[in-house]
């Protein structure tokens, strides 16, 4: 059992960031977003120089239980295939990581099939993936534990080589049936209003997959106290609670943690329910098409830097925002003030 000693970011340092924002050679406030991102970055970092290190893209892959009720148009089959296709450097994740520099692990948490004989492809596995969560837990309480510990260890490898941004993606066959009960239950919000297409289910697939998380929910319910590590234990894929693991380490460490699509965000809105804190460091890369992340951006009163219609997930939304991150950072330190360019502030 991990304990994470997470502090909100220190406010302290606040009016001096923003002073420099302000008198900076442009009108105040006409960066927009790039603003608040700098600011943001900066009271992370506690300085007014903020900078960007060795950025570092976690990939995390498991299986599903629940996919064996068809709430996913795809068979799980996909998840070992696309493994090893990102092994090979051929998914839109590799693609963003090469373009922005970003170095990509690869992880199997609990992917349904050996992938051991692939070199490039970290071994992690807990199990061949979880438990199918209308019966039963998807995990016992030591797996829970045994997933957050990995994360946590993956981001001090991380660490090591430098990194103090962190981007995750994910990448698991019906990894939004948990998405969708963690948005409900921890939300509020009915679940008929978290279900989705996934990755393509018509409007039959979508009723069939509410009546399975229904029932999943209820049985839950009956046989569960409900706390926020039980919801995370009882419906989470091996990948989602390694991700959340990562994220409240990373948040330890006064790191950038940059969330892509619906499934990262539903794990930082678990991540939430341990220690709240860990939103101070949050950066959400983008509003994905998939039905509901808006609302779930709404419950954390996050802005999503960009809105480009992707549900691919792997992180590809998140690593897509990355330039935009660059460029508040590279505005706090290249740019001139007032004063050093001799120009008359004009606001």
């Amino acid at each position: 059992m991990r304990n994470f000693h997470i502090l909100p970011t220190n406010k302290d340092i606040r009016p001096a960031i923003q002073a420099k924002i302000d008198n900076l050679n442009k009108p105040k406030g006409s960066l927009g977003m790039l603003e608040d991102l700098a600011m943001q970055i900066s009271l992370i970092q506690h300085t007014l120089t903020p900078r960007l290190s060795h950025p570092c893209h976690l990939l995390l892959g498991g299986d599903h239980g629940i996919e064996r009720e068809g709430v996913s148009v795809s068979p799980r089959d996909v998840t070992w295939q696309q493994m090893l296709n990102f092994a090979n450097g051929g998914g839109g994740v590799n693609m963003f990581c090469r373009q922005h520099s970003f170095d990509l692990s690869i992880v199997d948490m609990g992917v349904d099939h050996d992938l051991s004989a692939c070199p490039t492809i970290i071994n992690r596995k807990i199990a061949n993936g979880t438990n199918n969560f209308l019966h039963a837990p998807a995990m016992s309480e030591a797996h829970f534990w045994q997933c957050i510990e990995t994360g946590a260890q993956l981001v001090d490898d991380c660490q090591e080589k430098g990194c103090n941004i962190i981007c995750l993606g994910e990448m698991g066959i019906g990894n939004t049936s948990p998405s969708s009960i963690w948005m409900s239950l921890f939300g509020q919000i009915p679940l008929a209003e978290c279900i989705g297409a996934g990755s393509g289910l018509n409007t039959e697939g979508i009723s069939h997959k509410y009546n399975v998380l229904k029932a999943a929910v209820d049985h839950y319910h009956n046989n569960c106290p409900h706390t926020p590590l039980n919801a995370i234990r009882y419906f989470g894929g091996f990948e989602m609670v390694a991700a959340i693991g990562a994220m409240l380490r990373a948040a330890e460490l006064h790191m950038v943690v940059l969330v892509d699509g619906f499934i990262m965000t539903a794990c930082i809105l678990a991540a939430a329910q341990l220690y709240p804190d860990v939103l101070d460091y949050a950066i959400f890369g983008h509003c994905s098409d998939e039905n509901g992340h808006r609302r779930l951006l709404q419950l954390m009163d996050a802005s999503p830097i960009l809105s480009l219609g992707m549900r691919l997930g792997e992180g590809t939304g998140a690593l897509c925002a990355y330039p935009i991150i660059k460029s508040s950072v590279r505005m706090m330190n290249e740019m001139n003030d007032f004063d050093h360019a001799h120009i008359t502030k004009y606001f």
